[in-house]
């Protein structure tokens, strides 16, 4: 009656636990998983001194023996919102597996083991207030005279290579500084700077960009060779008789020799002229008057007009700059020499006056002067007109 009153329990209920046993390994779960009571393992049946009790094998609860076991006390989870889970009031205990939140709020950086990190604009703040701005600042905005706070004059820039001062801050300089410390430091190294080619300078610009031809530039150089003080002046055109392609303004010659007024001519009459009274007109002077010339006073230039100012006459070599006309000489010591015809007792001028017309033919290829013409009774006509045949002349 004892074994009958055991099994009391319908057979199928009694293999399902059998079966769970079996696929569960006969593990238990510990005993306390997520540090909550949330499952009560099956108390383990002790032997009752029956070995033949199947029920024993399975680990099955009986009546008696949930009686028997021991009530064990469950602990529950804090609300996710609720002060206990937060840390706030009471501190938690170790025990529990709880975090305690820092009063101060939770710090990565020091969970990291990195310092605190200053930002951008706590920075900037920190500097505006101490007046140590690296950047312009300009108080009272809105006013009529707004001012400047901080030091924007001195900036911070002792790494940008250069020297900084004692106080750890390089000095902006001015302009006019800076050009004078890059004119000594040229100065020092024996640079050579080179610079652009000016427009307004036909010299220096390219022929085949529109600049002078290299005889105009080789003409030029053998002037200033010579002593003669001239400059460049702008193109002269007036059509295609008259005009200068490069003309140049003769305003003196070596020896300090004076051309009143400055005579715009071309460069190959120019020369032609300097040769000329360096090799002749002034050993002449000398050698007559025992003083050297001091001045030359010119009568005609460039003019555009016909030979002789005639009424349908040929273009005179004046309308291209390739002509000069001298209408008296000035000698050092006070002496003027007018070109006109002399008194038969003036032998020192008529001297003067021969020697220049027969030696002015070795550099012109045209020269008149008084006894020529009526039209050059007062001066002497000095031109490079070329001929086909070569043929200079030159009225003696």
């Amino acid at each position: 009656m004892a074994f009958v009153s055991r099994f009391r329990r319908p057979v199928g209920l009694l293999l399902i636990p059998a079966f769970l046993a079996a696929c569960s390994g006969g593990l238990t779960p510990p005993d306390d998983v997520d540090s909550v009571g949330a499952i009560t393992p099956v108390a383990e049946i002790g032997d009752t001194g029956n070995s033949g009790d199947t029920s024993s094998s399975y680990g099955m609860e009986t009546p008696d023996t949930v009686m028997a076991a021991p009530e064990r006390q469950t602990r529950r989870l804090p609300k996710i919102d609720s002060d206990e889970a937060m840390g706030i009031g009471e501190p938690v205990q170790a025990s529990s597996g709880m975090l305690t939140v820092p009063e101060g709020g939770v710090s990565m950086d020091e969970g990291l083991g990195v310092g605190r990190v200053e930002g951008l604009a706590e920075a900037q703040a920190n500097e505006i207030a101490e007046g140590n701005a690296s950047q312009v600042v300009v108080g009272g905005i809105g006013t009529d005279t707004p001012q400047q706070m901080g030091e924007p004059e001195v900036i911070p820039m002792s790494d940008a290579g250069m020297e900084a001062e004692s106080d750890g801050y390089l000095r902006v300089p001015d302009k006019a500084t800076t050009r004078q410390h890059q004119s000594q430091q040229q100065s020092m190294q024996g640079e050579q700077v080179a610079f652009l080619p000016r427009l307004n300078n036909p010299m220096q610009i390219p022929e085949t960009m529109g600049g002078m031809p290299a005889s105009e530039k080789a003409c030029r150089q053998r002037l200033q060779k010579l002593g003669v003080k001239f400059r460049d002046v702008p193109r002269i055109s007036r059509g295609r008789s008259c005009g200068i392609e490069w003309p140049v303004e003769l305003s003196g010659l070596s020896g300090g020799i004076q051309i009143k007024p400055a005579a715009q001519v071309n460069c190959q009459i120019t020369e032609a002229f300097a040769r000329w009274v360096k090799a002749e007109l002034v050993p002449s002077a000398r050698m007559r008057y025992l003083s050297g010339v001091s001045a030359i006073h010119q009568m005609s230039s460039y003019s555009c007009r016909t030979m002789n100012s005639r009424r349908g006459a040929a273009m005179s070599e004046h309308a291209r700059g390739n002509a000069i006309d001298v209408g008296r000489i000035v000698l050092k010591s006070g002496k003027s020499i007018a070109i006109e015809p002399k008194g038969f007792f003036a032998f020192r001028e008529k001297g003067l006056l021969k020697s220049v017309r027969g030696d002015s033919c070795k550099y012109f290829s045209t020269v008149l002067g008084p006894g020529s013409d009526r039209y050059h009774k007062d001066h002497f006509h000095f031109d490079l007109r070329v001929r086909k045949s070569g043929y200079r002349h030159c009225s003696l």
